[in-house]
């Protein structure tokens, strides 16, 4: 029986690999399609990728509308440096660095314009309701009410997996600046966590 399972476990390791490799494959070709100006295969490209994408936006503006922006601007950007990819990085990679970017850049925009606001009208302080709809939800909101520095960080590092590298490579920050950012996302969260009455 055990020697059934390992040769199941190994075939379906064999399987796996093998179709890996052929999305991989795949995707390589739709790379190159693409960017001969193949509209279809990089509309292709962007059904693959999408969700990822936005959920990367969305876990960085924690706001829908937003986060729809800014993955439509980093599929459009993409699509407009398309020819500049070499694959010296993941596809994936590369399009999550735009998305980051894309990010980055709508929230500059929006803290200027929320300054302007500021000096002219005061404006109260958010307040943010947390819901009793469950713990994934109040993780969320906490994740959400995180500094944007550490935000940022704890997004593409603990949820996206990004090494510390990557991480501050995608947000222009050193790989040291982004383990004390994860340090302090940690430390906020189970203060927040504690505060909600959750146990650490």
């Amino acid at each position: 029986m055990a020697a059934l399972l390992t040769a199941h476990s190994s075939d379906y390791s064999q399987v796996m690999a093998i179709a890996n490799t052929e999305v991989l494959a795949d995707e390589s070709a739709l790379i190159r399609q693409a960017q001969r100006s193949n509209a279809q295969a990089f509309e292709a490209l962007y059904r693959l990728h999408i969700d990822r994408v936005y959920g990367i936006c969305l876990r960085m503006t924690g706001n829908v509308s937003e986060a729809e922006d800014c993955a439509q601007e980093a599929f459009i950007q993409a699509w407009n440096k398309l020819q500049k990819f070499r694959g010296d990085s993941a596809f994936s990679t590369w399009l999550h660095r735009i998305a980051v970017n894309s990010v980055l850049g709508r929230m500059r925009k929006s803290k200027r314009e929320q300054d302007r606001i500021m000096a002219v009208t005061d404006t109260a302080t958010p307040t943010f309701e947390t819901g009793d709809s469950g713990e994934m939800r109040d993780l969320s909101e906490a994740v959400d009410r995180l500094p944007e520095g550490a935000r940022n960080v704890f997004v593409l590092h603990a949820i996206y997996g990004y090494s510390h590298d990557e991480t501050g490579e995608m947000l222009g920050i050193a790989a040291g600046t982004s383990k004390a950012q994860l340090h302090r996302a940690k430390r906020l969260l189970v203060q927040q966590l504690k505060q909600q009455g959750f146990e650490a």
